[in-house]
């Protein structure tokens, strides 16, 4: 089996220097030695540098661009790919991918480690070798995020921990599998419709908001001038904001009719947005604001820049968030159950 590594940077191979962790470590001399003996040894395993490395926290939807391009680049000669990615922006990484590449037809796992490859402690050779072994497998399809001994789903997973082996979780629908003598595999849905032939990625002006106690609408105003191309509000529970905050769910409404979409997500690592289901989610619903449904922030955000990045603009964007691309949320008719 073919299996081609892209590395673009993150904590795996990070040395120390007097301004602290930045990109220096001989990562192909490590993996080959990782490698030498193994079924995947000699000649097996290619490796592109995304130019230049860096830090996730740097991560623009031009990152996500070019690892898309370096995935395509190297689609023939490979049977599945490898990711190395920081952990601080993995998931949103592995969300993007999942929707532009559901015409790829090859599994891609992401990875990366807590801990720099040089440390005696590192996590880094378990969580590798992991992800190789998921491609192994020959059941981790389409793209997916192997960490802490689990392989999640890539728009299903969230960093939970900024310290802990295990620092990432699914909230939603729970690991695809976990390692083992041999791995336990579990059932999670993961349908969706697909997008043939997208158009790249490029950045877009989307506001992430989170509602907090005493907000108000003169902020909340502030905040959406000049208008965004859309706005992803973190409300509360099940999709509820201050219904008797003087003018906030109007600032709401108005951003709305001047065109931009307001997507509305939960707070909370485990929830289902069901606009209405309270009298302080009913105003916005009116106001034509839709739910996330059970997806992520990563998930969420970059469905928007993904949907932007198409083209699309106002309720039109809006009506696609509801729609499965690549199983990023549950259908509708379970989540309302």
């Amino acid at each position: 089996m073919r299996i081609h590594v892209t590395y673009t940077g993150g904590t795996i191979g990070m040395v120390d220097s007097p301004k602290g962790l930045i990109p220096g470590a001989d990562l192909h001399g490590w993996l080959s030695l990782i490698l030498k003996g193994t079924q995947l040894g000699e000649g097996n395993v290619t490796i592109t540098d995304l130019d230049p490395l860096i830090d996730s926290s740097n991560a623009t939807p031009d990152n996500w661009q070019a690892i898309i391009d370096d995935l395509w680049m190297n689609h023939d000669d490979a049977d599945a790919f490898v990711v190395l990615h920081g952990t601080d922006t993995m998931s949103y990484s592995a969300a993007a991918l999942s929707y532009a590449l559901t015409d790829f037809g090859k599994p891609v796992v992401l990875t990366g480690s807590q801990l720099p490859l040089g440390m005696v402690e590192t996590d880094a050779t378990a969580n590798v070798t992991g992800a190789l072994n998921a491609t192994l497998s020959h059941r981790a399809d389409g793209v997916t995020l192997f960490f802490g001994h689990h392989l999640f789903a890539g728009n299903r997973v969230t960093k939970s921990s900024s310290w802990a082996f295990e620092g990432f979780s699914s909230p939603a629908t729970g690991p695809l599998a976990r390692t083992g003598a041999p791995w336990r595999w579990y059932p999670v849905e993961r349908a969706g419709c697909g997008w043939a032939d997208p158009q790249p990625y490029t950045r877009h002006d989307v506001v992430v908001l989170d509602m907090v106690p005493g907000i108000t609408a003169e902020r909340l105003s502030h905040i959406l001038k000049p208008r965004p191309e859309a706005v992803l509000l973190r409300a509360y529970g099940v999709g509820n904001v201050p219904s008797d905050e003087p003018g906030l769910t109007d600032v709401l409404r108005e951003a709305i009719e001047d065109g931009v979409p307001v997507i509305v997500a939960s707070q909370c690592e485990q929830s289902e947005v069901l606009l209405g289901h309270y009298e302080t989610g009913d105003a916005i619903a009116r106001a034509g604001a839709v739910g996330a449904g059970d997806m992520t922030l990563e998930a969420a955000y970059a469905k928007i820049v993904f949907l932007l990045s198409q083209g699309l603009r106002g309720q039109e964007l809006a009506s696609w968030v509801c729609k499965s691309i690549a199983g990023e949320l549950t259908p509708a008719y379970k989540a309302l159950r």
